[in-house]
């Protein structure tokens, strides 16, 4: 990518398209072209066909998708299946169609069987099934990564695909019902120590464990796989470092300064017992993460405090 090749950030609202977009800007690209939603549905075949051929952009992150959490993912399965199909399907095939010099498809971790050895290798995927609730989302990505790896060995098309693992950070979502556990805890225990509540209940036995990655490390991995990965294989992103949900709570219970106790309502799901990325790949190509846990949640909850009024009201 040069600083004038003409980038579409598909899904810059949200909290991994719009750190590409950061990332981008901080690196001096400035021809940077985002839609919103309401200007361009994604869903929609004939107007990202349109989209495409008015603006032909060089080059496409696609970071857009209907997302949530296990609550989220296991009530609008339907939904989730067919937006995030017709997303991908459409910005995949119209950077065909137009030209597109190379395209970035990001997945998700979820993508793994529900018991696949640990840590998580990217050969281990369509090795065995995947975990009941998340399935539509993960056969979505799983179709992304096989539609990159078959328009590139049908076409010659340098689509390349990267499956972050958990991701944090600025402009999270914090929706009480549909996001994901570690924002789910920050404004719980944000509210709870602003009401001077006593306890904080949080789902499942804490026992599970899991990565996480703040989402500019991320956006840093991706823009570092756009200037130097061509490969085929899709790429694991993450910190390859993992913690129980339950240290999880208390390190954000640290941070956001809760002085009061954990209860943990084991009627619950867990999800998956274990979820974390082997990145050797990812490492030896010449990338690793920067910023850990704790700091990235510091840095989280002090831009959830500037946005929090906004917040509150969804």
């Amino acid at each position: 990518m040069e600083k004038t090749s003409k980038i579409y950030v598909a899904g810059h609202r949200g909290m991994v398209g719009s750190a590409i977009v950061r990332k981008l800007q901080e690196e001096g690209f400035s021809n940077i072209i985002t839609r919103t939603s309401s200007e361009l549905n994604l869903t929609d075949q004939l107007a990202v066909k349109t989209f495409f051929e008015e603006e032909k952009p060089e080059y496409v992150f696609l970071a857009a998708a209907k997302v949530g959490g296990i609550l989220a993912n296991n009530i609008y399965r339907g939904q989730f299946l067919y937006e995030n199909l017709m997303i991908q399907n459409n910005v995949i095939h119209q950077s065909y169609a137009q030209g597109v010099k190379k395209l970035m498809f990001l997945g998700s971790s979820c993508i793994y069987p529900k018991l696949a050895p640990q840590p998580l290798k990217e050969e281990y995927l369509l090795t065995d099934t995947l975990e009941q609730t998340n399935e539509p989302y993960a056969i979505a990505k799983i179709s992304g990564i096989k539609m990159c790896e078959a328009y590139r060995d049908q076409y010659g098309c340098n689509f390349i695909s990267a499956m972050p693992t958990n991701l944090y950070g600025y402009n999270d979502n914090y929706h009480p019902k549909n996001s994901h556990v570690l924002p789910a805890l920050l404004r719980k225990f944000h509210e709870a120590k602003v009401n001077n509540d006593p306890t904080v209940e949080v789902w499942g036995t804490g026992s599970p464990l899991r990565e996480f990655m703040f989402v500019d490390d991320l956006a840093e991995a991706c823009f570092y796989l756009m200037q130097n990965y061509d490969e085929k294989q899709f790429v694991n992103v993450g910190t390859g470092v993992d913690l129980s949900i339950k240290e999880l709570a208390e390190t954000i219970k640290e941070v956001v300064g809760f002085e009061g106790e954990l209860v943990w309502d084991s009627s619950k799901p867990d999800g998956t017992p274990r979820k974390l990325m082997d990145v050797s790949l990812l490492n030896n190509s010449g990338w690793k993460h920067k910023i850990d846990l704790k700091q990235g949640i510091e840095l989280t909850y002090e831009d959830f405090l500037k946005n929090y009024s906004v917040l509150a009201e969804r």
